[in-house]
């Protein structure tokens, strides 16, 4: 049983009120830097049980009426066609969803940027797609040995040649689809505009992790830096925090490296930098809302384990680098967990052995029960275990067949006669619907439905790679899913 360590409620309080306090300190504007993702932050809410995926944005929520968002994205990103690859939808796609997602919040959206811009022709194309749609655009351009070259960024060919953003409201969101888009840098020369117009503007960064007032080798630390394990990022004390208020404060490679030149920034643009420290630019208040350390941890290192099977299987697709696996490992041995701590790792490849070999997938339920699933002609390893997790939260007996095979049937002939699909057997989703129809004639369907909402924050893990619409599937219901870097055949196309 999963315990719970983090107060979401006081969350709330304690971070809107803290970014209010800074939105004082400079009296007048305050662009606030948003690091992370600020919907369905899925990292944050297993290494802190009880941190809310979205419980960013309900904090921004309480401050509504006086926030403006500012999507900044690269254009070189949209050229490249980059994507997310949790969502597995490209970076400009992810922004049009993000805008959509802030005014269904009821924030507004005020402009989008696009940095880095040269013209390149998906650029353009989105940025007129975007101007159909009524929303306003802004192109930043490529400065020369940014940000160490101070006298021609902060000149009328540095940032005088980007667009100035026209903003509305005193406390200005900028956000991104996706790391590496320049949202400091957005910042920042609105901070140059603003004040050669003579207004008074303020600049903060609020990044979840890593958590300042947490120790540096703290499990919920290590966690960030196996998250961004292929950025090769890597938490360290803040030397400039101890110098100025002696004061020991964590922070990371990026910041430390970027901030004589932030400091020498605000010095030409301001006159005087607020800042004395990375940690000063920070409006961080995770800690003081963990309420069990001990949980927090364990989660932490479950979650430095999970990122370890994230990183063996994007190698095994050849979309990340021995290098990410080999800091993996390192950051395994610094949190003292291996592989065998997983425990649906060994029961999945139990099973798989029992089968001779045959892919299978264990679900640990949340009162520590693990049911596994194989594959068999009617169903994949993953939709079996799906079924046999709903029958045991349902306390439904494993002989019970919540799926009549008259519905199975046809939907595995629609697939191979007329979809041109090879393989009969129903993913995950298409289980689900076959069980939302069994459910009108059946009790035990129904029971079956009624417990999926249960299956959130439950462990799995498969023996082979999954499908990317088993994997969506199971992301969906709120499962943490790990694979094992193989796939189920020899075939050099997979899905």
């Amino acid at each position: 049983m999963k315990k719970t360590g983090f107060d979401a409620s006081k969350y709330l309080v304690l971070q809107s009120g803290k970014i209010a306090e800074r939105m004082k300190q400079f009296g007048g504007k305050l662009y606030l830097e948003f690091g992370g993702k600020l919907f369905d932050d899925t990292h944050a809410s297993r290494v802190l049980p009880g941190f809310e995926p979205n419980s960013k944005v309900h904090m921004l929520q309480t401050l509504k009426s006086e926030i403006e968002v500012v999507m900044v994205i690269n254009a070189g990103d949209i050229e490249q066609s980059k994507r997310r690859g949790d969502l597995g939808i490209t970076y400009d796609q992810e922004a049009l969803r993000l805008i959509d997602a802030f005014r269904a919040a009821g924030l507004y959206v005020g402009s989008v940027v696009v940095t880095h811009y040269e013209e390149q022709e998906a650029a353009v194309q989105f940025i007129a797609r975007l101007d159909r749609r009524g929303v306003r655009t802004y192109r930043h351009f490529l400065i020369d040995n940014y940000p160490h070259n101070i006298s021609l960024i902060l000149s009328d060919e540095g940032f005088g040649k980007n667009e100035y953003i026209e903003t509305e409201r005193r406390l200005v969101v900028v956000t991104a689809p996706g790391g590496g888009s320049g949202k400091m840098a957005v910042c920042l020369s609105q901070l140059y505009h603003e004040n050669k117009r003579g207004y008074e503007v303020g600049y903060a960064k609020y990044e979840t992790f890593p958590v300042w007032n947490l120790p540096l080798q703290h499990p919920v630390n290590l966690a960030y830096e196996a998250a961004t394990a292929d950025l090769g990022d890597s938490v360290m004390l803040d030397a400039y925090h101890q110098v100025a208020y002696n004061e020991t404060a964590v922070s990371y490679n990026r910041d430390m490296e970027t901030f004589p030149v932030l400091l020498d920034m605000f010095k030409h643009i301001l006159g005087s930098s607020p800042y004395k420290s990375p940690t000063d630019m920070g409006v961080n208040m995770i800690s003081p809302c963990i309420t069990d350390d001990g949980a927090v941890s364990e989660a932490a290192r479950q979650e430095v384990v999970r990122r370890y099977y994230e990183a063996l299987c994007e190698r095994r697709q050849g979309l990340g680098e021995q290098e990410a696996v080999d800091r993996l490992e390192l950051l395994m041995s610094k949190v003292g967990v291996t592989t065998d701590d997983r425990p649906v790792v060994k029961q999945a490849l139990a099973r798989s052995e029992q089968t001779g070999g045959e892919p299978a997938v264990a679900i640990e339920l949340p009162d520590g029960r693990i049911v596994t699933g194989k594959t068999t002609d009617l169903l994949g390893a993953a939709s079996a275990a799906l079924l046999n997790a709903l029958k045991a939260l349902g306390n439904i007996p494993k002989k019970v067949a919540l799926i009549s095979p008259d519905i199975i049937e046809p939907i595995q002939h629609l697939k191979i006669n007329h979809m041109g699909n090879n393989n009969p057997r129903l993913h995950t989703n298409e289980i689900l619907i076959a069980l939302t129809i069994c459910a009108g004639s059946s009790p035990e369907a129904e029971k079956a439905m009624e417990q999926l909402g249960k299956l959130k924050d439950c462990e799995a893990h498969s023996t082979v790679l999954l499908s990317r619409v088993d994997q969506h599937t199971l992301q969906r219901l709120g499962i943490n899913l790990t694979c094992e870097p193989k796939y189920q055949t020899k075939k050099l196309f997979h899905k």
